[in-house]
């Protein structure tokens, strides 16, 4: 009886973590779907001039309009978009009168690498971001061959001579290059599945224990 007792206070130990952690990634879900609302409310806001004083954290998504002149030279960020294939995001120095600015004007499929684009004055609209995309495995961009694996914003102006200000462009700023907007399709939120593999567990480890508790107790009265 004693070992019965025991090998039940284990499982309803193991069952209980199983449903704690499951239970936890409900709560997790519901915490990111309220971030990722809230973002997606502060992209698509009404533009607003950018200010003088930039703040990567507070001003984070914040949807801007900006009036200058886009100048020569740009920066290759190699990627890969979804139904369409690989290609480059176009990142750009942009003077609005005040400093010189990051455009981030969008995609263009491999072969338009090189291709002439769209400088002068312009009025661009989107929003600022300052993009987490390097990790431990990214490779240090090919200075020579132009071709950069991640928008590194603070190395990026540097080279381009800008401030360390990226705007992410909504607007068309050429006839042949494609906007990539930010949104929140990059931020991960995998909470539901999470929920339902401990879940599933709990039931499996529930289902298991039965069996085997049964098992035991009626070997113990044979």
């Amino acid at each position: 009886m004693g070992r019965f007792l025991f090998l039940l206070i284990i499982v309803a130990a193991g069952l209980g973590v199983l449903l704690y952690l499951g239970t936890w990634q409900v709560q997790r879900l519901a915490w990111k779907e309220g971030v990722l609302a809230e973002i997606e409310a502060r992209i698509a806001a009404d533009p607003v001039t950018i200010p003088d004083q930039i703040d990567r954290e507070r001003d984070r998504y914040l949807p801007v309009t900006v009036t200058g002149e886009m100048l020569p030279g740009e920066i290759h960020v190699l990627v890969s978009v979804k139904r369409v294939g690989p290609g480059y995001r176009i990142l750009a120095p942009f003077d609005d009168g005040t400093r010189v600015i990051m455009i981030d004007r969008g995609f263009v499929p491999l072969e338009d690498k090189n291709r002439d684009r769209t400088i002068g004055p312009m009025t661009i609209t989107g929003n600022l971001h300052w993009p987490d995309e390097v990790d431990d495995f990214t490779p240090e961009p090919d200075i020579e061959g132009e071709i950069w694996f991640a928008r590194e914003v603070d190395m990026a102006s540097a080279v381009l001579g800008t401030d360390p200000i990226l705007l992410i462009a909504k607007s068309k700023t050429d006839p042949n290059v494609t906007p990539l907007p930010v949104d929140t399709s990059g931020i991960p939120n995998d909470h539901l599945q999470y929920a339902v593999t401990w879940f599933g567990l709990a039931l499996v480890w529930a289902a298991m224990s039965a069996f085997f508790l049964w098992r035991t107790r009626a070997r113990s009265e044979s």
